[in-house]
């Protein structure tokens, strides 16, 4: 059942044994000790600076196209037309007010919706309102009671 204790050959402080090129546990099992080659240390490394020195141009190639193809994207781009006031609204107790300010050249129409918590409270959708280039609005809308939603929708004219 008990199987004889290897031979242990001493090089140094270290106890190392002839068969199985293992290092003998404290508690009397052996473990395998694994040390990498200093051959396989350098292949890996050797590996390793080809890969990199492979990737590097294909790396700074496409770092330097990056600015390239930004700049001619935007002098190929359509010009987009900007569009949309821009709103803030703010809710407090039952009242909801929005303020909507168009810094654009082209007039906005904006509408406040509002959505009351209450199932009975009556739910509003304000009439449109002309922002015009560079004017600013004051939208207000209440509820009866709690105010659950509001938001302010954009069409163009």
């Amino acid at each position: 059942m008990h199987e004889p204790a290897p031979r242990v050959e001493k090089t140094g402080d270290s106890p190392h044994t002839e068969e199985t090129g293992t290092y003998p546990a404290l508690s009397g099992e052996e473990v395998a000790h694994v040390r990498p080659s200093n051959r396989r240390a350098a292949a890996g490394a050797l590996a390793l600076a080809a890969v990199a020195a492979l990737a590097a141009p294909a790396v700074a190639e496409r770092a330097s196209d990056r600015g390239h193809k930004t700049a001619q994207a935007r002098r190929s781009a359509p010009d987009v037309a900007l569009f949309g006031a821009t709103c803030r609204t703010s809710v407090e107790g039952s009242r909801v007010v929005a303020y909507c300010h168009n810094p654009y050249p082209v007039s906005d129409l904006v509408r406040l919706h509002t959505e009351c918590d209450r199932w009975w409270d009556i739910d509003a959708d304000g009439s449109p309102v002309e922002v015009g280039p560079a004017q600013t609005v004051r939208l207000t809308d209440r509820c009866w009671k709690e105010v659950r939603a509001a938001w302010v929708s954009h069409h163009r004219m």
